[in-house]
């Protein structure tokens, strides 16, 4: 019994052509406002506490509070007060 050889081809690769570097375009820059306003409050809320003589303590209590319960407290003095906008 005879075997065969397979036979195989190689296939030609085109060559590479070179590629031109591409040209660096700067950037554009944004445009400028004229007036420098100032900004209202991120969301909308603009809170003064300005004037106010309450210390921490009286608005927080002596005890340690978590971070959360802070934040309660504050918007609770400030609603109470009507130190905000809205």
């Amino acid at each position: 019994m005879a075997i065969k050889k397979k036979t195989t081809t190689k296939k030609k690769v085109a060559p590479k052509k070179k590629v031109a570097p591409k040209k660096k375009v700067a950037p554009k820059k944004k445009a400028t406002t004229k007036s420098k306003a100032k900004k209202p409050a991120f969301g909308g809320y603009a809170i003064n506490f300005a004037g106010r003589e309450e210390t921490v303590e009286q608005v927080f209590g002596n005890k340690p509070i978590a971070p959360s319960e802070m934040t309660k407290k504050i918007w609770v003095f400030i609603k109470s007060n009507s130190l905000s906008n809205r």
